[in-house]
């Protein structure tokens, strides 16, 4: 690495270091970027009854008021994370701030359908430019392994309840306010966050000598990635079997595998190969892969069982996830913390795992007369705890001894494989559900109570499967992670070993 590299990206972490009194304050206004790019996932479903109502849009363009922010920001995840590498993450955390919140309020100002779906594009498109920029600078930020297993175990459990925080927002804004509110609250948050970038974060964060940017690497990239989001988006609305959701995907797996075999050739190749070599940096990526596929089955069959089958309104809805969020912050924050710098992330990311395969097995109970106390809330709560665990430390590793200079694309990685483990997820667990339902349904009057319960196995089938993604995971990652505790995670105490 030359000396030029090595200086520019340091900057801001010797700011974070002992250089500066305000790093905890950097790791807030971080967190709170990463939180609005997560819980806009979630928060406009809630609204978009609202939305439709308002705005008299058709059923079958409701979902592109999703779509179009997911195709966007998963299609673009990489190219933003290496502009990160390039322009400087200082630099290209503001624009995406600046652009995601203009972008929000043209949304919340729409007065017809294309400009909202228009907004909803710009603002994943912004969203890939903030959401690596966050990772970047946390990971320059905090080096030493104490503070860092703290600062990733926020940011951890920020991503992992910002879904939850969503539906949370979402209900409360539209059933107090209004449905456009969902989108007008992003600028309330990207203010302040924005004044604190250009407060806090000094100095130059990239290097000075850049190499050419890989044209050829970024449009097989976005193609490829934009071709997975939108055929597996397919899969959900039409059927497998559609040339809209098998032609894409088959287009984005010609098209990721045409944009691996020339990034091993590309004089400055977009994605380094040597990011996804490293043994704990392939096993991150793959974990939070699964957990992405997986976790989706509560945040979208338990809204569905606690809307339709106990008739839950948004904002009690929203609460009901509480208690996973408070077992996230137990695990991600205080768990990481302790245990992070002694125990091997091979014990720590599958015992996440299992924890949360046990949480969707006992979710598989839930029937007409369950009780949100005793047979909801113990779920939750251990769901929160597994995935608190997992992610603060899955994230930390994905980016940890990385290269300065492609610390960007490390962190752009991360947030590509949750985006299409999203995808996928959200894809594979709807045709099983819609199947299982389809399967009760056989030979039977469709009386309400029918359609209740057939709903129900529906609900049971998907957190089933959702289970054996986890325990599968669980086994891959015990597997892949290497012995002892990795070097940028150690610290003095105690260390476990498996």
């Amino acid at each position: 690495m030359s000396t030029s590299t090595a200086t520019g990206a340091t900057a801001v972490s010797a700011q974070g270091r002992g250089g500066s009194r305000h790093r905890w304050l950097v790791l807030g206004m971080i967190a709170l970027a990463q939180l609005m790019v997560v819980l806009d996932a979630t928060i406009v479903n809630i609204a978009l009854p609202s939305a439709q109502q308002d705005l008299g849009f058709s059923n079958d363009s409701r979902q592109w008021i999703v779509t179009a922010y997911s195709l966007a920001f998963g299609s673009l995840l990489l190219i933003g994370g290496r502009i990160g590498d390039f322009f400087g993450y200082r630099l290209t955390f503001t624009v995406g701030l600046v652009g995601f919140a203009a972008a929000s309020a043209l949304g919340g100002a729409a007065g017809n359908f294309e400009v909202l779906v228009t907004a909803r594009a710009l603002q994943g498109v912004f969203g890939a430019l903030v959401a690596p920029a966050c990772l970047s600078l946390l990971n320059l930020t905090f080096t030493e392994p104490r503070e860092r297993a703290k600062a990733f175990g926020i940011y951890g459990a920020v991503a992992g309840m910002g879904a939850a925080v969503g539906l949370l927002l979402g209900g409360l804004l539209t059933q107090h306010l209004d449905w456009r509110w969902c989108l007008f609250v992003n600028v309330a948050i990207a203010v302040p966050v924005l004044a604190g970038a250009l407060a806090l974060l000094k100095g130059n964060d990239r290097a000075d000598e850049r190499p050419a940017l890989d044209v050829a690497g970024a449009l097989l990239v976005t193609a490829g990635l934009f071709s997975v989001v939108y055929g597996f988006a397919n899969a959900e609305t039409k059927d497998w079997g559609h040339p809209g959701t098998w032609g894409f995907l088959a287009a984005g797996v010609v098209l990721l595998a045409a944009f691996a075999w020339w990034q091993t050739r590309a004089a400055h190749p977009l994605l380094p190969m040597r990011i996804l070599l490293d043994r704990d940096r392939a096993a991150s990526f793959l974990s939070l892969l699964v957990a992405g596929a997986a976790m989706f089955a509560v945040f979208l069959f338990l809204t569905y069982y606690l809307q339709q089958n106990l008739a839950y309104n948004p904002v009690k809805t929203g609460e009901a996830f509480l208690p996973m969020v408070a077992g996230i912050m137990i695990t991600a924050v205080g768990g990481n913390a302790l245990l992070g710098p002694r125990v091997s992330p091979k014990i720590l990311v599958p015992a996440g795992m299992a924890l949360a395969a046990v949480a969707l097995a006992m979710l598989t109970r839930l029937d007409m007369d369950s009780h949100y106390a005793s047979d909801i809330l113990p779920p939750l709560f251990l769901m929160g705890l597994g995935m608190g665990v997992l992610f603060s430390s899955a994230m930390s590793l994905g980016t940890a001894g990385v290269d300065p200079a492609d610390a960007g694309a490390a962190s752009a990685s991360v947030n590509v494989v949750q985006q299409v483990g999203g995808s996928i997820g959200t894809a594979l667990l709807s045709t099983i559900a819609a199947r299982a339902a389809e399967s009760y349904l056989q030979g039977k009057r469709p009386t309400p109570q029918v359609l209740a319960q057939a709903g129900i196995e529906s609900y049971s089938a998907a957190f089933w499967w959702a289970a054996g993604l986890f325990a599968v995971g669980a086994l891959i990652a015990a597997v892949l992670y290497r012995r002892g505790v990795p070097e940028a995670a150690r610290t003095q105490g105690p260390v476990v070993h498996m």
